[in-house]
C-alpha cells in the first residue's frame, strides 16, 4: 500500500543522497595530492584525509542517513514503487544541486530530462495509488 509517508520518506532519501552528491564531489578535492610509497598506506592516507575534512564528512555522514530511511522505507513501500522515485529524484537532485553550487548541468535538454523525470515519477505514484485504491 501506498502511504503518504513512504512517498514522503523516499522524496527525503533523494534529497539526502542527490542534495550531497555534489557537495561529496567538492569534499574530495585534493585527495590527488594524497601520496604513500605503497598501496596499503595510500589507501589508509586516503581514508584518512577524507575522514578528517569536514568539507567531506558532513556530506558523507547526511548522504548515509539518507541509506538508514531508506532501509527503513523499504519495509513498508513497494519495491517497485520504492526504487525508480528514490534513484530518479536522486539524479534531479544531485542536477540542482550542482547547479546552484555552479556546475553546469547541460542546458535546455537536462532541463527537459528533469521534466520527464518528473513526469515519470508522478506516473509510478499515480500508478501506485491506483492499484491500492
Amino acid at each position: 500500500m501506498v502511504s503518504l509517508l513512504g512517498v514522503s520518506c523516499l522524496v527525503i532519501v533523494a534529497v539526502l543522497w542527490g542534495g550531497t552528491n555534489p557537495f561529496l564531489k567538492k569534499g574530495t578535492e585534493g585527495i590527488e595530492d594524497v601520496k604513500k610509497g605503497n598501496a596499503v598506506l595510500q589507501f589508509l592516507a586516503e581514508i584518512r584525509f577524507l575522514f578528517l575534512n569536514y568539507k567531506y564528512l558532513v556530506p558523507f555522514l547526511l548522504n548515509q542517513s539518507g541509506s538508514v530511511i531508506y532501509y527503513l522505507t523499504l519495509a513498508s513501500t513497494d519495491l517497485s514503487l520504492a526504487v525508480p522515485v528514490s534513484s530518479s529524484l536522486t539524479f534531479l537532485f544531485t542536477l540542482l544541486t550542482g547547479k546552484l553550487l555552479g556546475e553546469e548541468i547541460g542546458g535546455k535538454r537536462a532541463v527537459f530530462g528533469m521534466f520527464l523525470t518528473m513526469l515519470g515519477v508522478t506516473l509510478c505514484v499515480a500508478s501506485s495509488v491506483g492499484e491500492n485504491s
